[in-house]
């Protein structure tokens, strides 16, 4: 049984949400995957904030109409999925990993922002930390600045007592 009128609309409604508020969209085929590996895939894109989602072509290029996303449309053939996210990363990295290890989804393309990424840009992205990784790699380079130089500091002081205490014993 088809889906009703109402239930386009909602449907269009929701992607199109998910189109005008995401950084990033990855389409994959899906066609061969069981449905445990379709709720792996989610699981995995859930856990880095992202998601994937099954879509009928003709609502997702209805959906993408007024988005930034809008010139991928042509991306929309044949049994397609949707991995996004805020992340400009997060679902590259998720969907290239899994498509990896699992040769029955196939990445077509994507989308970061207005621009339109080809398979192989996809790839490149996908290898990108994630900007939580970089957030993190930043604090610690901006942490240990300041540690390194507390350690510069006190080694005069430390050597000083040293060489106060050498000659302390020496005289004893």
């Amino acid at each position: 049984m088809g889906m009703s009128r109402a239930q386009k609309e909602t449907e269009i409604k929701e992607l199109n949400e998910r189109f005008s508020n995401d950084e990033i969209v990855v389409v994959t085929h899906y066609s061969g995957l069981t449905v445990s590996e379709i709720t792996d895939l989610r699981s995995q894109l859930r856990a880095e904030g992202a998601s994937f989602k099954v879509t009928k072509n003709t609502l997702a290029k209805l959906a993408l109409k007024d988005t930034k996303f809008e010139a991928m449309s042509d991306m929309f053939v044949g049994p397609t999925g949707v991995a996004t996210s805020q992340d400009p990363v997060a679902a590259a990295k998720i969907a290239y990993k899994f498509a990896k290890d699992n040769k029955n989804l196939i990445i077509v393309g994507g989308a970061l922002g207005d621009k339109i990424l080809s398979v192989e840009e996809v790839e490149t992205l996908a290898k990108l930390p994630s900007l939580d990784e970089i957030r993190s790699k930043l604090v610690g380079l901006l942490v240990a600045a300041p540690t390194k130089l507390v350690g510069i500091m006190q080694a005069p002081a430390r050597d000083m007592v040293g060489v106060t205490k050498a000659y302390g014993e020496k005289g004893e």
